[in-house]
């Protein structure tokens, strides 16, 4: 797990365009948006304004006033899993969604112009994993990173890994390193030599309540402290916290149920 959207800044802000397929920013769409920022807001230090309506109600995410991350207000009536969804930057969103057709994905959303979020689209890979496509010539997308609060890594949890990495690397020009052994399939994916982002196929143990679905990392200063909070703040624990070579890492969730994971110093 590495900075996924390449090196930050000695200030920790973000470059100002973003490599085409590196992910450039996360959303989340909730029912509950005051909440939301409750939770977010104590967790990690944001604070909220108001986004391109275009989507519908919406709210960016500000870390020291600079943007990390996207919320937008689900209605009542539309019952869609809430999930964080990451969002992977392009030079032309119309081009890399005919892609995404033309190799057995969908796109569900656009594309589609959001005033200064640019061209966007929402698409799925052909396990059902849901991403975005974001051509941003104004706003860049996430414009801090690799400091507390912000998304760091990204992962795709899927039934099998070799051909799901094949698409994500046809569509993004991703260069694949598999790690495929009798009990492990992963593979991490590189752009220009850096990794960026990583496929991890479950086989069996897959849950099939969730099916295919990618997890954002976030930064934070310490692992423990910050699954205390999540408790606190009416989160949810998934899984106790582990040290991994990146870091220490842990799978919560949000209090309308939305998973992320944590990833701190070990």
């Amino acid at each position: 797990m590495t900075d996924a959207s390449g090196s930050a800044r000695p200030n920790g802000e973000a470059p100002a365009r973003h490599t085409p397929g590196t992910p450039c920013w996360a959303s989340l769409m909730v029912h509950g948006p005051a909440a939301t920022q409750e939770f977010y807001g104590a967790l990690f230090g944001w604070e909220f304004q108001p986004g391109p309506q275009q989507l519908g109600p919406c709210l960016r995410a500000l870390l020291g006033g600079r943007e990390v991350a996207g919320i937008g207000h689900l209605p009542p009536d539309l019952h869609l899993p809430v999930a964080w969804t990451p969002h992977f930057a392009s030079d032309d969103v119309d081009l890399t969604a005919e892609s995404v057709r033309l190799r057995g994905g969908t796109i569900g959303v656009g594309p589609l112009d959001a005033a200064d979020a640019g061209r966007l689209a929402i698409g799925s890979d052909p396990s059902g994993a849901v991403f975005g496509i974001r051509q941003a010539p104004a706003h860049h997308g996430t414009a801090v990173s690799d400091v507390p609060g912000t998304p760091v890594w990204n992962e795709l949890v899927t039934f099998e890994s070799e051909n799901i990495a094949k698409f994500y690397a046809t569509v993004f020009g991703y260069e694949e390193e598999p790690d495929v052994s009798v009990d492990h399939d992963h593979v991490t994916l590189r752009l220009d030599g850096r990794p960026v982002a990583a496929v991890h196929g479950r086989g069996r143990a897959l849950a099939h309540d969730r099916g295919a679905h990618w997890t954002t990392y976030f930064r934070v200063a310490d692992t423990d402290d910050a699954l205390e909070q999540v408790r606190r703040l009416g989160g949810h624990v998934a899984g106790a916290a582990r040290d991994t070579p990146r870091g220490r890492v842990a799978a919560v969730t949000d209090p309308e149920g939305a998973r992320f994971s944590l990833l701190g110093p070990r």
